[in-house]
């Protein structure tokens, strides 16, 4: 049996590479060459080509056909396209972002996402809301049009912001590299409450290959993706800090003025909450955790620490994060001040918080002693 991996060098594809060969299949990954990965297993051939556009798709799979395509990177919709005849079953991999008010709260009412987001969440459907997540929910009902008129099996993933090895846009080097840095506080954003879901690379390819295991169960199917367990971008944070045994102060500010941290929020924002619901994959499938979070972190620390990002270089540029100490502590400053001027110049009283319910002292009373 023959498996085309599609975008294989990313974070997710040594996992799924790995799992096909496990089962048996003779496995080909189709990329740009431009990340080449070393940890990749010596007989997974590589076929270069650019899966963007349906000239250099054509270039390089003409006269190969595979059991199985799986579609982590490129343009889905021409991938599909390109493998019509020459595959039996088609895994997708969108993306989250399809979700209506994912990228942008106000475009539901009430402000943000349901909690958790199920699969049948309306997504964006107008390209004046959102054209990149626009582009992504189209790309999905073509895919699975497919599947209905009978083109070949497909299985579509959303999925989350994957963390693991061999990130492109490693989120946690945000909060590594300041503790390498030494620095004596970070910023996050609204306390660092924000509620978004995540899945460790080798989860999220753990769910993938659960499809491959039962086709008549996951064929014609839409599946969130992501870890049992979510943290809250503080406890992220936390959990690094502990696993790297340091000590420092979290800041939180108002989203607004934190604009340090908006780097570690996916896609730069919103702090809103934004959690994927999984029960789908869990029963239908039996999903569960190959790695729970805090070892997937763990792991994931330690790559970056054997694999460090270049200063100022590829990584942090897609990061976007300039480091900017200086300034961090300008904003800490004067955040820390005006918090000071507002609780002396302004009085403001709450009364002593207690039990909203009575509990009388004596019988026979209408109100007790607080008079409620």
């Amino acid at each position: 049996m023959k498996a085309l991996v599609i975008g294989g060098t990313g974070p997710t594809g040594h996992f799924l590479t790995k799992g096909l060969l496990l089962r048996g299949f003779q496995v080909f990954i189709f990329h740009r060459g431009t990340h080449e990965s070393q940890e990749l297993p010596e007989e997974v051939e590589h076929i270069h080509g650019d899966p963007h556009f349906l000239e250099t798709i054509e270039d390089g799979l003409k006269g190969r056909n595979f059991d199985l395509v799986i579609a982590t990177y490129g343009r889905v919709r021409h991938l599909a396209q390109m493998v019509k005849g020459k595959t039996g079953r088609f895994i997708a991999v969108t993306g989250a972002p399809i979700y209506k008010g994912y990228l942008n709260p106000h475009h539901n009412t009430p402000f943000g996402l349901p909690v958790p987001v199920r699969e049948d969440a309306p997504l964006v459907e107008d390209s004046n809301l959102h054209r990149f997540s626009y582009l992504i929910a189209e790309a999905e009902k073509a895919v699975m049009a497919m599947h209905k008129a009978g083109e070949f099996d497909v299985t579509c993933f959303r999925y989350p912001q994957v963390y693991g090895p061999h990130q492109l846009n490693p989120l946690e080097w945000c909060v590594i590299r300041r503790i390498l840095d030494k620095r004596p506080h970070i910023i996050l954003p609204d306390g660092g409450l924000t509620l978004e879901t995540r899945g460790y690379s080798e989860n999220v390819a753990h769910g993938v290959l659960l499809t491959i295991e039962q086709p008549k169960i996951s064929g014609g199917q839409i599946y969130n993706i992501g870890d049992e367990k979510q943290l809250t971008l503080r406890q992220w944070v936390e959990v690094i800090t502990q696993i790297m045994n340091y000590d420092w102060e979290i800041v939180g500010m108002p989203e607004i003025i934190a604009k340090p941290g908006w780097p570690m929020l996916p896609f730069q924002g919103p702090t809103s909450h934004r959690l994927m619901d999984i029960r789908k994959i869990q029963d239908q499938l039996g999903y569960r955790d190959k790695v729970f979070v805090e070892e997937a972190l763990r792991r994931t620390i330690n790559w970056y620490l054997e694999n460090r990002p270049g200063l100022g270089g590829e990584a942090e540029i897609r990061l976007q994060d300039p480091f900017n100490y200086q300034a961090e502590d300008q904003i800490i400053e004067l955040y820390r001040k005006s918090i000071n001027d507002i609780a002396t110049q302004v009085s403001f009283k709450l009364p002593n918080v207690v039990h909203p319910y009575a509990h009388p002292k004596e019988q026979k009373q209408q109100r007790d002693h607080r008079q409620r």
